[in-house]
């Protein structure tokens, strides 16, 4: 039963980043598709937006091949290479989305909100690569789940957004603040929560 409830939510994880990956991935492609003063806004910052955007979208998709032990065990080089490509990701969307955090909406609130994602962004995947780089797989691997967990707020974000005004009753600018900090809080939560309730001979990730 747990490993049935493991796999269907790593399905769930991997149609979502595939959705929300496909989107951003259009966003640019699509002359028509999104907000024209979200695009007049991003069209002021081209190189962050482009590499926090695209950079989270590559990021976004090749996370749950990594977390999968399966997959991880069978294809080592694969999973060295993909890793690779998905810190080097994380690092260039982590700096574009760090410069966009002083620029979001919110004030103050949502400026720290996002700010601060983008800064523990970069340093989960940092302590990823040095605990793998010292040998420590067992540390690389839940480092590395605290920095896909964050790589998820792209996904909570989107979730969010439409709810918080009508479940709240605030206005959008106001769900906007509380939204920079939730949609990212509450996944480093899960991610404690998975390692507390993981038996120490068990894989992480199915």
């Amino acid at each position: 039963m747990n490993k049935f409830l493991e796999n269907a939510g790593w399905s769930l994880m991997l149609l979502l980043a595939i959705a929300i990956s496909g989107y951003a991935f259009a966003f640019f492609a699509i002359e028509n598709l999104g907000s024209p003063a979200l695009k007049a806004k991003f069209a002021l910052m081209p190189l962050a937006s482009y590499l926090h955007i695209l950079g989270g979208g590559i990021a976004l998709l090749v996370g749950p091949f990594q977390l999968n032990s399966f997959l991880r065990d069978r294809y080592l080089t694969l999973h060295r290479i993909m890793g690779r490509v998905y810190l080097t990701v994380v690092l260039l969307s982590g700096l574009g989305g760090l410069y966009m955090a002083t620029v979001s909406m919110g004030g103050l609130p949502g400026h720290f909100g996002f700010g601060s994602l983008a800064v523990l962004w970069l340093i989960t995947g940092s302590m990823a690569f040095v605990r793998i780089k010292q040998g420590d797989v067992e540390s690389h691997r839940k480092w590395m789940i605290r920095n896909y967990a964050l790589t998820l707020a792209a996904v909570t974000l989107r979730i969010y957004l439409p709810i918080f005004p009508s479940l709240f009753q605030v206005d959008f600018e106001q769900a906007y603040i509380a939204i920079s900090w939730f949609c990212w809080v509450p996944n480093l939560v899960v991610a404690e929560w998975l390692f507390l309730n993981k038996s120490p001979e068990a894989p992480i990730v199915a």
